[in-house]
């Protein structure tokens, strides 16, 4: 009966929450209301380019700024370290006011240094990404009998006479009636605060208006330059101008200028708030999501078939024999051991460089609890894209605090080494809290010279990076060091057999061991490999991820993997008289994050074909390297961490003399 209550318990827990996630829309800011004419600004965010993957300001272009002068946006520190810089832009709008031929400026005729600029930047498929109310803009093309979507637009396009700019913005905003107009304006976050009506007005009952969706159809125009020189910011184009995308009408040429003018058209849209992300967020290839996973599930019960044989039908045949023969049987039998029993006074013989082996289970145990931690906060809608930055910040957060319990490992396994000997923990903990931040830092700063010598702003401010060390400095190395001094106090894992001081030859072998341990990051990459297409096409190609249960589900199965393979491995090297485990189940499992660099490449080659220049492609493989490093210490830790468990279950479980 008490198992039937917990798991009524459970069910309950689980319906509260699934309710819940229906109840409150956890992703992005909250509803804001407008009423008819309130003002609606509309922001712009850094030019991108799948070309070069080098993010650069709206204003490093000739576009036309704003009366009141350029303004940053309030920025997080994911959104900075992702090289989003959003700033106010000369679009404006008036809630359910439609508007035509608006005037917005003339450019000064363009330099010979600006021209090649534009130029340049249309060649390299550059696009805008303009916002409203939090949504970014979205383009739709029509293609035969499907639409083909996209987020923000392109500068321009290259043409046979010369290049063509997209001069003139035909917006549509959609919008959703407020449905509880007697309930005050709720203040919200985001970009769209500055636009929020005043609520003392005595006027609530007002009928107001949520903004559900943006799209936007750039048009290149040829306007009568002529009939511009007495038009103000904001006026009225004295013509009609038609907007069809595709046809152009304006190339840009040196020492001319050029003319921006805009339209804009309100839509009322049944699509309630709550679901205003989904055009964005429309799950792609859900079939091969389940396929990843079906495939992952497969190779899992492979292995396990294989752990099973080697628990019930190898080790379990040989314990049970063995505790059936008496003490003088016993002693005869340890004189005839073969296989793994043979290294009994060897197998927990310290391994080479134990210093680093600790440190990099530390840090892996560390890498893996925030990728965890994050993707589940993310799956239950905590981290959306409409709340930028929040999945780096989280990342970063999760990983200071997880400083606890990679000291804590690292310390323990270093004393369990040493039989219970706690001298060199400090050292251990000051590496741990070094070693894979060090390297990070390494990377990004060599990365960010290439940055700030294209002037993108992808290029980490040099304030960010002191804010960085000091939250190193300040919060991640204190707390690893309190989990270090916690490892420290607490009680080593004993050994349940003794070492020889001697150690035992190895016999030779038929293969190179580390050919068999190279070949083992096979199959946790075959669980991985298909999901890891998605990512690398969200971080590289502009889509939106957002289908994290499906990655908690592979982060799962990955995990699981890397122990069998990791496990099976072990009881191999061992059956062989091979006694140096300890780093070969920590690549057994680790070595995937090889094939997944070798992926990387592959995807550079023939995904990102369209990748230009010796920056974009360093760019490229040296944040490539710093995923697959942090990929190789979370897979290699599960592998070690599984592997001595197995090893100090299997020699303690039988007593040797």
């Amino acid at each position: 009966m008490e198992v039937f209550d917990k798991f009524k318990i459970w069910v309950l827990l689980i319906c509260l929450i699934s309710q819940l996630g229906h109840g409150f829309y956890l992703p992005g800011s909250y509803p804001h209301k407008y009423t008819v004419g309130d003002p609606l600004s509309v922001k712009v965010n850094s030019l991108t380019s799948i070309d070069t993957e080098i993010p650069y300001s709206y204003y490093s272009l000739p576009f036309c700024k704003p009366p009141e002068g350029v303004k940053d946006s309030a920025e997080n520190l994911g959104e900075l370290l992702m090289g989003d810089r959003i700033e106010n832009s000369p679009y404006k709008f008036k809630m359910f006011k439609n508007e035509s031929e608006i005037f917005v400026c003339q450019t000064k005729p363009l330099s010979g240094d600006e021209y090649k600029l534009l130029t340049n930047r249309i060649d390299e498929i550059y696009q805008v990404n303009v916002m409203l109310d939090n949504l970014p803009a979205i383009r739709y093309m029509k293609r035969d009998t499907y639409y083909l979507r996209w987020t923000g637009y392109p500068i321009g396009i290259k043409g046979q006479e010369g290049y063509y700019i997209y001069n003139h913005l035909k917006f549509k905003v959609l919008v959703h009636k407020y449905e509880e107009t007697n309930v005050a304006s709720v203040m919200g976050t985001g970009d769209a605060t500055e636009a929020i009506p005043s609520i003392g007005k005595s006027g609530n009952d007002v009928p107001g208006y949520m903004v559900v969706g943006f799209e936007v159809t750039p048009c290149s125009v040829r306007h009568n330059l002529g009939s511009l020189k007495k038009l103000e910011t904001y006026g009225k184009y004295p013509s009609k101008i038609t907007c069809e995308e595709n046809i152009v009408g304006v190339t840009i040429k040196e020492n001319e200028p050029v003319a921006f003018t805009y339209e804009v058209s309100f839509v009322e849209s049944d699509i309630k708030w709550p679901s205003r992300w989904d055009a964005y967020l429309k799950m792609e290839g859900a079939k091969v999501h389940w396929f990843s996973i079906l495939n992952s599930l497969m190779v899992i019960t492979f292995l396990a078939g294989i752990v099973l044989v080697i628990f019930l039908r190898t080790v379990r045949r040989d314990l049970t024999h063995y505790e059936e023969l008496d003490k003088e049987a016993q002693a005869q039998m340890n004189e005839e051991l073969s296989g793994w029993k043979l290294v009994v006074a060897d197998v927990f013989r310290a391994p080479g460089n134990p210093s680093l082996l600790c440190v990099m289970v530390g840090d892996g145990v560390q890498i893996l609890g925030m990728a965890v931690v994050t993707i589940m906060f993310a799956a239950l809608g905590f981290m959306s894209p409409a709340s930028r930055g929040t999945l780096v910040t989280g990342m970063l957060i999760f990983y200071m605090i997880l400083g606890i319990l990679a000291g804590y490992v690292a310390v323990r396994m270093w004393r369990t080494i040493f039989c219970g000997d706690h001298r060199g923990w400090v050292s251990v903990t000051w590496k741990v809290s070094c070693f894979f931040p060090g390297i990070a830092f390494l990377i990004l700063f060599t990365l960010n010279f290439l940055l700030w010598g294209s002037h993108s702003t992808g290029a980490i401010p040099f304030s960010l990076f002191v804010i960085l060390i000091l939250l190193w400095f300040c919060i991640s190395v204190p707390l690893t060091f309190v989990g270090g001094y916690f490892g420290a106090k607490a009680g080593h894992i004993e050994y349940p057999v003794r070492t020889n001081q001697i150690p035992r030859e190895i016999p030779a072998q038929k293969y190179p061991s580390w050919l068999l341990v190279l070949g083992a990051g096979t199959l946790p990459f075959g669980t991985l490999f298909i999901e890891l297409f998605f990512i690398m096409s969200s971080i590289w190609m502009g889509r939106v991820y957002y289908v994290f249960g499906f990655l908690l589900v592979v982060l799962i199965l990955l995990v699981v993997v890397c122990a069998e393979v990791s496990l099976v491995l072990t009881y191999m090297h061992l059956c062989v008289e091979d006694w140096k485990w300890w780093w070969k189940s920590f690549f057994a499992s680790g070595s995937v994050a090889l094939y997944i660099f070798l992926y990387s490449i592959n995807y550079l080659i023939f995904d990102l074909k369209s990748l230009s220049g010796p920056v974009s492609a360093t760019l490229y493989l040296g944040y490539s390297l710093l995923m697959v490093l942090a990929i190789m210490l979370a897979t290699g830790t599960v592998g070690f961490l599984s592997s001595f468990w197995f090893v100090h279950y299997l020699f303690s479980s039988v007593k040797f003399d």
